[in-house]
C-alpha cells in the first residue's frame, strides 16, 4: 500500500514522483520503459525553455516557478540541465509568435528585444529573415537537456525513498474503498492517491473524461554544417513562424550538428506503442525547404533522426486537474508539444493536488472545466 502511485515517469511524471517523495510520501512510479527512454514525448536531446510565452500570458507565472525549480534540481544533482543560450523568434510582426511574445513580455515585465532583419543578420549571420518578418530575442531563454532532466528527477526521487518499477504495463485503474487500485501486467498496486502522467498513453487511461486527446507523430532531425556561426557559444535556439508552418531548432551542441523540426502539423497516430517511427520523406522535404530559405549554411548530411509524440488537447493547452470521478486521482495530459519546459512545476502542482487537494500555483486556466463549459473547439482568449 502506497501513499501515491504515479503512472508514467517521463517529463511530468518524474517530477511528480520527486515532489511527492520529497514531502515524505511513500510513492511508486510505474512505467513500461526505463527512465529517459525514447518511446514517448520526453526525449530527443533538447527542448527550448522560455518565459515570454506567445501561446498565452497566463503561462508566465508557471514558467517563473519552473525556472526556480530547474535551478534547484541542478543544485541537487550537481549537473547543468538548463543552458541559457537565448532564443530568437522570427515571424510577421502581427503574427501569433512575435505578437504573443511582446504581449507576454509587456504583461509580465520580461526582457525581450525587438529586432529588424538587418540587426538579426549582424548579430547572427547564420539566420535569414523572410520579407515582412521581424525578430524578438529573449536572452534568458535557452534549452533543457531533456533525458538528463528526467533521469535527474528520478534519481532525486529515489534518494528521497521513491520506488520505481519499469517494464510494467498499466492496464487500468479503479477506485477501491478509500483509495485507488492500479491493474498491471504484473499484478495490482494500491495507493491512497493516483497521479496519471501517461503522455501519449493518456487517451486510454483518461478515456472517461470525454475529451479527445489526439496523438501526433513528430520528426526531429540533426544536420551537419561547417559554419562556425552555428556553435552554441555564438548562436541561440530559434523558432520561425512561416506561411507554411512553424519551425524551430537548436545550435550545434555536439557532433550531431544543428537540430531542426517542424512544430506545426504531424501525422495522427493510433497506436504509439507499435508505431514504426520511420523517416517520413515528405516531412523531411518540408524541413529541408525551410533550411534552404532561412538557414542556407545548414547544408550537410542528415546525421540523426528520431520520432517523438505530441499529445494534443482540443485547444492545444494543457489539462491539469483532479479527475471528476475521484478527487484521489489527479492528472496532467494534452501538453500539445510545448509542455516539457513546465514539467518541473507541473510535477509540483500535481503533488500539491494529490496531497492537499489544492495548489497555490496558478493552474486554474488549465482545468478540465474550460473544455466542458466552453466547447472543445474554443481556444483560450488572449
Amino acid at each position: 500500500m502506497y501513499d501515491a502511485i504515479v503512472i508514467g515517469t517521463g517529463g511530468v511524471g518524474s517530477a511528480a514522483v520527486y515532489h511527492l517523495a520529497a514531502r515524505g510520501a511513500k510513492v511508486l512510479g510505474l512505467d513500461r520503459f526505463s527512465g529517459g527512454h525514447d518511446r514517448g514525448s520526453s526525449h530527443g536531446e533538447t527542448r527550448i525553455i522560455r518565459q515570454a510565452y506567445f501561446e498565452h500570458p497566463d503561462y508566465v507565472p508557471l514558467l517563473k516557478r519552473a525556472y526556480e525549480l530547474w535551478g534547484e534540481l541542478e543544485h541537487l544533482v550537481r549537473e547543468q540541465l538548463f543552458h541559457r543560450v537565448g532564443l530568437l523568434q522570427i515571424g510577421p510582426e502581427a503574427g501569433a509568435v512575435v505578437g504573443g511574445v511582446l504581449t507576454s513580455a509587456r504583461q509580465h515585465s520580461l526582457t525581450v528585444e525587438r529586432l529588424d532583419a538587418a540587426e538579426i543578420g549582424r548579430r547572427w549571420p547564420a539566420f535569414r529573415v523572410p520579407a515582412g518578418s521581424v525578430g524578438v530575442y529573449e536572452p534568458a531563454a535557452g534549452y533543457l537537456r531533456v533525458e538528463n532532466c528526467v533521469r535527474a528527477h528520478l534519481a532525486a526521487a529515489q534518494r528521497q525513498g521513491a520506488e520505481l518499477k519499469t517494464g510494467v504495463s498499466v492496464l487500468s485503474w479503479r477506485k477501491e474503498g478509500d483509495g485507488v487500485c492500479v491493474a498491471t501486467d504484473q499484478g495490482d498496486f494500491r495507493a491512497d492517491r493516483l497521479v496519471i502522467t501517461a503522455g501519449p498513453w493518456a487517451p486510454q487511461l483518461l478515456a472517461d473524461l470525454g475529451i479527445r486527446l489526439e496523438i501526433r507523430r513528430k520528426h526531429l532531425y540533426w544536420f551537419g554544417t561547417t559554419d562556425a556561426a552555428w556553435d552554441q557559444s555564438r548562436c541561440p535556439t530559434f523558432l520561425y513562424e512561416m506561411p507554411q508552418g512553424v519551425f524551430y531548432g537548436f545550435p550545434v551542441i555536439d557532433s550531431l550538428g544543428v537540430k531542426v523540426a517542424e512544430h506545426s502539423g504531424g501525422e495522427i497516430v493510433a497506436d504509439p506503442l507499435h508505431d514504426p517511427r520511420q523517416l517520413d520523406e515528405r516531412d523531411l522535404a518540408r524541413v529541408k525547404d525551410f533550411l534552404v530559405t532561412c538557414m542556407p549554411t545548414v547544408n550537410g548530411l542528415l546525421n540523426h533522426h528520431v520520432v517523438c509524440f505530441y499529445t494534443m488537447s482540443p485547444d492545444e493547452h494543457f489539462i491539469v486537474d483532479k479527475h471528476p470521478r475521484s478527487e484521489r486521482v489527479v492528472f496532467a495530459a494534452g501538453l500539445s508539444g510545448h509542455g516539457f519546459k513546465f514539467t518541473s512545476v507541473l510535477g509540483e502542482a500535481l503533488a500539491d493536488l494529490a496531497t492537499k487537494s489544492a495548489t497555490s500555483l496558478p493552474i486554474e486556466f488549465l482545468s478540465l472545466a474550460r473544455l466542458r463549459q466552453r466547447g472543445t473547439d474554443d481556444r483560450l482568449v488572449r
